[in-house]
């Protein structure tokens, strides 16, 4: 069997490998990917090199294009360097042996067949030879290739090994079968569940990287179900594990808010690719557990849990190696304004309470909305139908709002300096008493968004708490 290779830079690599009479293959998701005739997102070619990896790189490198960078990483035996929208990575063939609780492998030369034995699943180990004379040459040890046509996830060698030697795998089989809509083979999974608590000596930044590539699927509930079940979940991300499961009292349950939640990450994902946006969906109830509460009167409320699970969100991002930033305060806005809109959408829409959503939100409102059409994970359709037609008119009135008074990312119209300038203040409590004022006002629909308007405003406030205007003396 043969494998076309009909990208030009494979060409090129064959001439040079040629040329240095070293045997090189190109293994991995390139030829996963394919063979399944899917895109290669990521442009990622990986090559085997019987031989010295690192110099095969650099002569590419410089075949290529002289100023090409190599990064080279001597400890592994790769480089690696980038050509229009490649990223080729070259290492020589290894065997790999690894000390229990360490993730750094003991390396030493091996063949091809060992660098096949040492890779995680049987769909990536497949290779395809480059050399001139076996160009296309497919070379498939552990028939990866049935494994693909019949959607199966399996380790080449002993699960239990695999996993073992880097623990991560565990996660990569649940990402795999996710991405690729494929099922775990009985043993592989069962080896999963058995050696969870290796998770434990991987590091935070590797296992959310793989837990955004989860994230970022077109159905990513399929992969937190596989995590949950395993046992990984609870191990990396408690928080989201502590959601699961339903409380009867007196005849009434709440629902289960871990399915809950992945379902409306199920339903964003079908319209944004926003990762950050997923994050919020996923995260949007994560302090129900904790604001859980049962009466008799009114059965299961969660007062509060929007506020206080935008309180956990910097420690859950902190503790997972998540970005620290402008990133962070965007799921933490929308997971306090969460419930804002649907209780708009279950009420009389006044306008002073969509300014209101307006100022708040500033450009994230359509996100928002989005967010919370999703939230609708109801299977009686009338009532899902009903909160949809709701959100219509919410948005309705959000454009009307927004076209008349202007207040996505609102400035007010008079400023600090402003009010410093005209009352002959320093910056304190009572520059402060003004800018409130003159907000309240504008959200409240009392004065229009204007500057005149404020100003009024501004020296009547004064007046109230004390304030005096300064007369300009004319300058000579």
């Amino acid at each position: 069997m043969h494998i076309c290779l009909n990208d030009k830079i494979f060409r090129t690599l064959s001439e040079v490998v040629t040329a240095e009479n070293v045997k090189a293959f190109v293994i991995g998701g390139w030829v996963r990917d394919t063979i399944l005739k899917r895109e290669h997102a990521d442009k990622d070619i990986d090559l085997v090199v019987l031989g010295n990896g690192i110099e095969i790189a650099r002569k590419t490198a410089k075949r290529i294009n002289p100023k090409i960078r190599v990064s080279v990483f001597k400890n592994f035996g790769t480089a690696m360097f980038r050509c229009d929208d490649f990223e080729i990575e070259f290492v020589g063939a290894r065997k790999e042996s690894y000390v229990r609780g360490s993730r750094k492998p003991a390396v030493e030369d091996g063949s091809l067949k060992d660098d096949q034995d040492r890779r995680d699943f049987t769909i990536n180990a497949m290779a395809v030879s480059i050399n001139k004379e076996t160009f296309g040459e497919f070379i498939d040890p552990f028939d990866g290739i049935s494994d693909l046509k019949n959607k199966i996830i399996r380790t080449p060698l002993d699960p239990v090994r695999t996993f073992s030697d880097d623990p991560l795998r565990m996660m990569r089989a649940i990402r795999f079968a996710t991405q690729l809509n494929f099922t775990i083979e009985e043993k592989t999974y069962k080896s999963i569940t058995e050696n969870a608590e290796r998770i434990k000596i991987v590091s935070k930044e590797r296992i959310i990287t793989e837990l955004n590539k989860i994230i970022m699927c077109d159905r990513p509930s399929t992969g937190f179900i596989l995590l949950e079940r395993s046992g990984l979940l609870h191990l990396i991300f408690p928080e989201l594990d502590n959601l699961k499961g339903v409380e009867k009292k007196d005849g009434k349950a709440h629902k289960d808010n871990f399915h809950h939640s992945i379902k409306v990450l199920d339903n964003i994902s079908k319209h944004s690719d926003n990762m950050w946006l997923r994050w919020a969906a996923l995260l949007h109830d994560i302090a129900k557990p904790v604001t859980k509460k049962y009466t008799p009167e009114s059965g299961w409320s969660f007062h509060g849990h929007e506020f206080l699970g935008s309180k956990m969100i910097p420690d859950i991002f902190r503790r997972l190696k998540l970005p620290l930033n402008d990133r962070m305060k965007y799921v933490q806005k929308l997971v306090d304004l969460h419930l804002r809109p649907i209780v708009l959408s279950q009420e009389e829409v006044t306008d002073s309470a969509v300014r209101r959503l307006l100022f708040e939100a500033g450009d994230d409102i359509d996100d928002l909305m989005a967010l919370c059409e999703a939230d609708i994970t109801s299977k009686n359709e009338e009532k899902k139908t009903r909160h949809l037609e709701n959100f219509k008119f919410v948005r309705k009135k959000l454009r009307e709002i927004e076209e008349k008074d202007a207040l996505r990312n609102f400035q007010p119209p008079v400023d600090g300096t402003e009010i410093i300038e005209t009352f002959g203040v320093r910056p304190g409590k009572e520059v402060g008493i003004i800018k409130t004022a003159i907000r309240e006002a504008i959200l409240d629909g009392i004065i229009p968004n204007e500057h005149e308007a404020a100003r009024k405003l501004m020296l009547v406030k004064g007046k109230e708490i004390g304030l005096k205007p300064v007369r300009k003396t004319a300058s000579h």
